[in-house]
């Protein structure tokens, strides 16, 4: 198995998402703390045989959730958005499944 498939967890699949998808040639993808954009740009690129414009990342911090009495912690995660150079053809991640 590749670094890219560790580097890209799963699509984020929302309704900001697909506005994105459609209207700026955007996806969305859960990926690798660790992983930075150049990272990210040749996995996409290698797994769905694009050429990408554009990576940007956020990271995000993990929330407190409470069960009773016992409190826990939800994991730190990191979003990229991954903007596809003009006239590559949109994925659609029904058809990679």
């Amino acid at each position: 198995m590749s670094r890219a498939h560790e580097v890209l967890r799963l699509p984020v699949i929302t309704e900001k998402s697909t506005h994105l998808k459609e209207n700026l040639r955007t996806m969305t993808f859960k990926v690798a703390r660790d992983a930075n954009k150049s990272e990210i740009k040749e996995a996409v690129e290698r797994i769905f045989k694009v050429k990408v414009e554009s990576v940007r990342t956020a990271c995000f911090h993990g929330k407190t959730r409470r069960q009773g009495r016992y409190s826990g912690r939800r994991p730190d995660w990191k979003k990229a958005y991954v903007t596809l150079r003009e006239g590559e053809k949109m994925v659609e991640f029904s058809e990679t499944v």
